[in-house]
């Protein structure tokens, strides 16, 4: 089973900014005016490009047999057995055999949210103020303590570890990390290109 972790602010933001692309490019054509509509379609190209490679496309995935890497332009398939640390900062960056070093794109760790891990420490595990309020179940207990004083970032790298760890225990083989060229980002590159290049033609 595949977990996929992303920045969900950015993935909303994302989608909000494709939503807002679509009805100014109906409304462009409907009341098409030449070079100046020419101009502003391959404004809303080029920073629609900008938007999906940084923050629709990006994502991490942790599936059975390997972690994938979703990163602006390229994808990265890492077989647990290839992967021997995380190690989190901003970002996480997975450490891989070769002494080769590979760093996510998502999730991140900022420094508000770091701050806000760590007033976390501490805090009674209740609901409200007062005591009539339902309390926290166990599990939720268990899930506030497992997150005390961490971030995402924090979180996901120790899964990550966790997984290659137990890839070890099973003495399983280091394959090689194998990696792609982000085909989805360099077509949406490609199309923007063809705008801004038909607005500097069309009269």
């Amino acid at each position: 089973m595949k977990q996929i972790y992303r920045s969900r602010f950015a993935f909303v933001l994302g989608w909000v900014w494709v939503a807002f692309v679509a009805l100014n490019t109906v409304d462009l054509i409907l009341r098409f005016t030449g070079k100046s509509s020419m101009v502003a379609l391959a404004v809303l190209g080029v920073l629609t490009t900008i938007v999906y490679t940084t923050a629709l496309r990006p994502a991490t995935v942790l599936a059975e047999d390997e972690l994938v890497v979703r990163n602006p332009l390229r994808t990265t398939y890492a077989p647990w057995a290839s992967v021997t640390d995380a190690t989190v900062s901003h970002s996480i960056n997975v450490h891989l055999a070769g002494d080769r070093t590979l760093r996510l794109w998502t999730p991140t760790s900022s420094a508000r949210e770091r701050a806000k891990a760590r007033r976390r420490v501490g805090a009674r595990p209740q609901r409200g103020r007062f005591p009539t309020e339902p309390t926290l179940s166990k599990g939720e207990q268990a899930a506030a303590e497992a997150f005390a004083g961490k971030t995402h970032a924090d979180w996901l790298g120790e899964q990550i570890t966790e997984r290659a760890e137990a890839a070890d225990r099973r003495g399983e083989q280091a394959a090689p990390v194998r990696e792609k060229w982000a085909i989805d980002s360099f077509v949406v590159l490609a199309v923007a290109l063809a705008l801004v290049i038909a607005a500097l033609v069309v009269p």
